[in-house]
């Protein structure tokens, strides 16, 4: 167990039932998962590996040479192990709002400060808690997230989870949430992503301009300025129509 993790754990004895309960299966989670990483270099060399997996994975690695060589993302072994979750998602993520309202309700942390999420390894344990606040009377969706990470506090493995997207997403994905590393913000959501989205964008831009490839870069950003029009839509509407 890591200083950091064995700290961690130190606070939790200071904290009530209910925190040592949700903490206690985030540390279980970060546990499993850390158990499972490869050093990537070692997975390269062996000649039996899924050809498809070698190829995403020697590109992440790339990728994260480049980000702490060109674009000043912090030096450390995040993303420099793989570790295989054997699950679609990460994490699950229990959003809750009060019904007939948009602000979402907010838990705070260790650490981080506070989220408008509540993340869980287990999907049961996520449903479970999403369940229980839908008979408070709030509307509840449980969301799966691919990506996971201790905002430097630990290195955080490439998932698998990760390297299943897309290899644009992927790149982006590691850029993204390195840059977590460098700039977080207890308690402002908001301000975090934007930070992180506009290392994304730009990580990937010079990635594919050193490659030559300025078309991929055009794609990747289309597809996420349609996501966002979309967002923006969703939003335009909810504030025009009137309650009941």
């Amino acid at each position: 167990m890591t200083m950091r993790l064995l700290g961690l754990f130190t606070l939790l004895l200071l904290s009530g039932c209910n925190s040592l309960s949700y903490y206690g299966q985030a540390i279980k989670g970060h546990l499993d998962l850390i158990s499972r990483e490869q050093p990537i270099e070692e997975l390269l060399s062996n000649e039996h590996l899924d050809a498809e997996l070698k190829n995403k994975l020697r590109i992440a690695l790339e990728v994260r040479t480049f980000a702490s060589s060109t674009i000043q993302l912090p030096e450390n072994d995040s993303y420099k192990n793989y570790a295989d979750l054997e699950r679609p998602f990460a994490v699950w993520n229990v959003i809750a709002t009060p019904r007939y309202s948009v602000q979402a309700q907010k838990w705070c942390y260790l650490i981080v400060g506070c989220l408008s999420y509540r993340g869980y390894f287990d999907k049961t344990e996520a449903q479970t808690l999403a369940d229980e606040l839908k008979t408070q009377g709030m509307d509840v969706i449980v969301s799966g997230a691919a990506a996971y990470s201790t905002l430097g506090w630990m290195d955080d493995p490439l998932l698998n989870t990760i390297v299943r997207r897309e290899e644009s997403s992927m790149i982006g994905i590691i850029f993204h949430e390195l840059a977590h590393q460098v700039v977080y913000v207890d308690g402002d959501t908001e301000f975090n992503e934007a930070f992180a989205t506009a290392v994304e964008y730009e990580g990937l831009r010079r990635w594919f301009a050193a490659r030559n490839n300025e078309q991929a870069y055009l794609q990747y950003r289309d597809k996420k300025s349609q996501q966002a029009a979309i967002y923006k839509k969703l939003r335009e509407t909810r504030s025009s129509t009137p309650c009941g």
